[in-house]
């Protein structure tokens, strides 16, 4: 199916780019999110119409996040869980329990931006995290999950 992207989106394109993606793509994720819409000659000049509109969103978007990366960069979170004598987690630190962190400390972030490939922390240190605020802004923390017996 193709589409219309109404915002830029990580592999896929940049705002009104039109592409080809797998249906259940398309109906399932994109166009309920507002993401995309079908590519139709009406939609796509509905789109033409708006476009400046759009383009201004965007920008005012990248500005907001660029602004909260910079409050973000190289902060230190620290999370108290109960771990080991060599120093393993009972439990894990996940992407909540970061958010959660964050929260108390004023930061809006929501579970998905916080990016952990590695999967959750089970070990006391200190690890940095990247969280995506935005397409084009990422910005990294350190994690520091203290021990308590």
């Amino acid at each position: 199916m193709e589409v219309i992207l109404m915002e830029k989106l990580a592999n896929l394109g940049d705002l009104g780019d039109v592409v080809k993606v797998k249906d259940g793509f398309a109906r399932n994720f994109l166009i309920p999110q507002g993401k995309a819409k079908r590519a139709t000659e009406a939609n796509l000049k509905e789109f033409e119409a708006r476009r400046s509109e759009l383009e201004r969103t965007q920008a005012e978007a990248l500005a907001e996040a660029r602004e909260r990366g910079a409050k973000l960069d190289g902060l230190t979170i620290q999370i108290t869980q109960k771990a080991g004598v060599d120093g393993r987690l009972f439990g894990s630190v996940t992407n909540y329990d970061i958010v959660e962190a964050l929260e108390k400390l004023g930061h809006d972030v929501e579970r998905s931006m916080v990016r952990m490939p590695m999967g959750p922390l089970k070990q006391v240190g200190d690890t940095p995290i990247e969280i995506a605020l935005h397409t084009d802004v990422t910005t990294t923390i350190t994690v520091s999950v203290l021990g308590e017996s």
